[in-house]
């Protein structure tokens, strides 16, 4: 009797061994990670960095030759049109008194006129442009109340409205600098002829402009020539962006295209509208030493001057210029994505095992993709397949342990 336990006993031993290795032999389920199929707003954007600039800035240069006396201002001081004095300068003979500078101060005269009267013509056709663009836009809105156009159709006649707008005042600005050009031109030639007071002979530069001193590029007293730059002015609070992208995103950003500018030292990003997509690229040495092809994205700012008043000009900023957007559509992870010959292909978990999906994409930022076609609401697709997972073998989710 205690020899036939002795065999049960082995025996039971043994098919337990081999119920092991048979245990051991079956194939185990692969641990993946899984994410929801599922609908949601999808962004479609180009990354660049860029700059900040003032929109108008104005370069004050010496008209005639002569000793510039020491400039006092300093960058950031408030400058008055036509009021505060950028500089003086007292004439160094014989230079501002011969026969030759006074022919050169005429002829600075006639040439200053000449370019307030082109000035002038500009601005008459930039008012004629923002009517036309006012007129058409008031046009359109009328017909989106009775939809005989599309929405897009008026927010394109908005922005030339604004383009227009933009226009128009830069055209103004341009006719005050001509004026102010003809002033200084005019007043240079009258300090060109001799004058026994000396206080006469002295020549006043003015400030053309209303804003802030942005630079000062001579600073101590000196003899300087004609054309020799002395300040740089503007308003910071008249800022704009300057951001350059390769040519090939470039074509695919529009005038109108919202961007938010991020990383410039605020709390919250700041949003903008591209104004230009300037249609000349440049090449430019990338950090790894290769040549690409540049173009720049000039962006107006959204957001009151307020929330942006620590910017300055060429400050840093890192935009990000949407180029495509839908508000509902369906969603997948670019990261469960792969090349299946010339097709899209996902593995969906069905049960417990790995069903290969061939898709249909629209729009792709590089981290989510829409799904047209293939997938439904709800599935659970597995993120980077590796050599592992295949058409029907068996998952397990990795972060919960249980089989899907």
């Amino acid at each position: 009797m205690g020899k036939w336990i002795r065999r049960l006993v082995w025996l039971g031993i043994a098919g337990l061994v081999v119920g092991l290795i048979v245990w051991a032999m079956l194939p185990q389920p692969v641990p993946v990670d899984l994410a929801t199929v599922q609908p949601g707003a999808l962004l479609v954007t180009v990354a660049a960095e860029g700059k900040t600039r003032v929109r108008e800035r104005y370069i004050v240069s010496l008209p005639l030759a002569g000793r510039v006396m020491r400039i006092d201002l300093k960058p950031g001081d408030p400058v008055e049109a036509g009021k505060t004095q950028l500089a003086l300068v007292e004439p160094a003979d014989p230079a501002l008194l011969d026969e030759r500078s006074r022919k050169q101060a005429e002829a600075r005269v006639k040439g200053a006129e000449a370019a307030q009267q082109q000035a002038q013509a500009q601005l008459a056709r930039a008012k004629v442009a923002l009517e036309n663009a006012r007129a058409e836009f008031a046009r359109a809105q009328r017909l989106l109340e009775s939809r005989s156009i599309a929405p897009e159709e008026l927010e394109s006649k908005e922005i030339r409205q604004r383009i227009a707008a933009e226009e128009l005042r830069a055209a103004e600005f341009a006719v005050r600098i001509a004026d102010f050009e003809v002033e200084q031109a005019r007043a240079a030639l009258v300090q060109s002829t001799p004058s026994a007071d000396a206080d006469v002979r002295r020549f006043r530069i003015l400030s053309p402009i209303t804003g802030q001193v942005l630079r000062v590029f001579q600073e101590s007293s000196a003899v300087l020539t004609p054309g020799t730059r002395l300040l740089e002015l503007g308003d910071p609070a008249q800022l704009e962006c300057e951001i350059n992208v390769l040519s090939t995103d470039a074509v695919k950003i529009r005038p109108g295209a919202k961007v938010s500018l991020e990383h410039w030292g605020g709390p919250t990003p700041l949003q903008g509208r591209v104004r230009v997509v300037e249609p000349a690229a440049y090449t430019k040495i990338s950090a790894l030493g290769v040549e690409e092809q540049r173009v720049n994205i000039i962006v107006d700012f959204i957001d009151p001057p307020e929330r942006r008043a620590a910017l300055g000009d060429g400050y840093r900023v890192e935009a990000r210029i949407i180029v495509a957007e839908a508000e509902h559509v369906l969603k997948v992870p670019t990261a469960a994505l792969f090349r299946d010959q010339n097709s899209w292909a996902v593995y969906v978990v069905q049960g417990d095992r790995a069903v290969l999906r061939l898709v249909k994409l629209g729009l792709n930022n590089g981290l989510e993709a829409e799904v047209l076609d293939g997938l439904k609401e709800g599935e659970r697709v597995v993120l980077h397949p590796g050599d592992k997972v295949h058409a029907g073998t068996q998952v397990i989710e990795r972060t919960t342990g249980t089989s899907k």
